[in-house]
């Protein structure tokens, strides 16, 4: 996933399907010097990570 479209999806109001080693997560905070993204699963908010952009997916 691009930067751009995690920051849009970051900022939205409107939940997105987006998934990570699918699993379907909600995106905190994207980093685009880093090209990562704060993340947590739907189903384990307590369960925040950072990953690379590339390895999330939008549906």
């Amino acid at each position: 996933m691009n930067s751009l479209r995690a920051q849009e999806i970051a900022s939205s109001p409107v939940m997105a399907n987006v998934t990570y080693n699918d699993k379907s997560i909600y995106i905190q905070h994207v980093d685009e010097t880093t090209q990562m993204a704060r993340i947590y699963p739907l189903d384990q908010p307590d369960s925040e990570q950072e990953v690379p952009l590339s390895q999330l997916n939008e549906h």
